[in-house]
């Protein structure tokens, strides 16, 4: 499961990871841990080696059961942490330097490769991660709808109420992220592309069931 910041990813995939009874992997969470131990080290974020420094041999432990998340940095639980505006900024700079992709993404195929069955998400899944995924769809918005959502989230838990700097946030990482030198964001060839612009949790579920059953034959 690809696509940009705010197309419901995680909340989805979650949902339809449960309704396969499978595992479950937030790779952006894997990105974001890294950020964040980018940002305690005081790091230069135009510094690429010295990101990649920070991130080597990072002591990450993420789980993979979708019905709770359990994300830890050195065994520090930093799953509200990493959420937080000052990661949400810096994320797309720390994902784009090589190394630190290189090393999460052979930790993401290690992950994939312990599970029977499992629903991945993140930005190359599909186009870099695993590319012999039985189903591969890329999920997407409009960044108005995005940004409404996200905001809508922001005020939920407390972080404030700005819809414009909100939207201005997401058209910045769709920027950055999609033309990063590696691994850029876009929908593999052979996924399938789902707008939810324009529909409820429980209508892209049932169609992304449908896409997995015809793509990966999943029984029921």
């Amino acid at each position: 499961m690809d696509g940009p910041s705010g197309t419901g990813k995680s909340s989805v995939s979650r949902k339809l990871a449960t309704r396969l009874n499978a595992s479950y992997l937030d790779t952006g969470a894997m990105y974001r841990v890294a950020t964040l131990q980018v940002l305690r080290a005081g790091v230069d974020l135009d510094d690429a080696e010295a990101i990649a420094a920070a991130v080597a041999d990072l002591p990450l432990t993420i789980g993979t059961d979708p019905s709770g998340e359990v994300v830890l940095l050195n065994g520090e639980d930093v799953s509200s942490e990493i959420r937080g505006g000052d990661v949400t900024k810096a994320v797309s700079a720390v994902s784009a330097v090589g190394p630190v992709r290189e090393q999460l993404v052979a930790l993401q195929r290690e992950l994939a490769a312990s599970a029977e069955r499992i629903v991945v998400e993140g930005r190359d899944i599909g186009t870099v991660v695993l590319t012999n995924a039985d189903a591969k769809i890329y999920l997407t918005a409009s960044a108005e709808a995005r940004a409404q959502r996200r905001n809508e989230q922001n005020i939920a838990e407390g972080r404030g109420d700005d819809y414009e700097a909100v939207l201005a946030d997401v058209e910045r990482r769709d920027n950055l992220d999609s033309t990063r030198k590696v691994s850029p964001l876009r929908p593999a060839e052979d996924s399938v592309t789902v707008d939810t612009s324009e529909l409820g949790i429980d209508q892209v579920i049932d169609r992304l069931y449908e896409i997995v059953f015809e793509q990966a034959r999943v029984s029921p």
